[in-house]
């Protein structure tokens, strides 16, 4: 597995993974940050689509990603993942809907388990889920990451969103 860092304002995030296809991105603080195996082998080249993806969407360029994904999930998990990737930028949902939407309103445990063991945040959003009350729950960046991310869609949106 190769591996790189890729600059943003919430600190360098680690990403990882073979032949074009990504595999990891890990904040640099919180209970999911990582840090590269002994057997990875460092290539920057190899992450410049990433790179350039991932400065687009801190820049408010970018509301979704291209990059080959490949996070090796369960099914169950697999169904969680492509419902997050179609949370519109800017919106959240509730694990509660996100459980419904896959035809298991009695999942929302289950989809917040899913929903934390993502490997891939920000380009799979899990960042946009949040509890039935509204709060932001946990998040393996950490909280203040999280409402980072949400004010980053939700100013972009604004901004889109004013008539010229």
């Amino acid at each position: 597995m190769h591996y790189s860092y890729v600059e943003s304002p919430i600190g360098d995030l680690l990403v990882a993974g073979d032949d074009g296809v990504l595999k990891y991105v890990s904040f640099p603080s919180g209970s999911m940050s990582r840090q590269p195996d002994d057997r990875w082998v460092r290539n920057d080249s190899e992450f410049n689509e990433v790179r350039r993806e991932l400065t687009e969407y801190f820049d408010g360029k970018r509301e979704s990603f291209d990059v080959p994904l490949a996070p090796g999930w369960t099914d169950f998990q697999r169904n969680v993942l492509d419902v997050l990737q179609l949370i519109p930028y800017g919106q959240t949902r509730t694990y509660g809907e996100i459980a419904k939407d896959l035809g298991k309103p009695r999942a929302s445990r289950a989809v917040g388990a899913a929903n934390g063991r993502n490997p891939i945040p920000i380009l799979i959003p899990c960042h946009r889920v949040i509890g039935s009350d509204g709060s932001l729950t946990g998040f393996g960046g950490g909280i203040d990451t999280k409402r980072f991310l949400l004010d980053l869609e939700r100013r972009q949106r604004a901004l889109f969103a004013r008539p010229s």
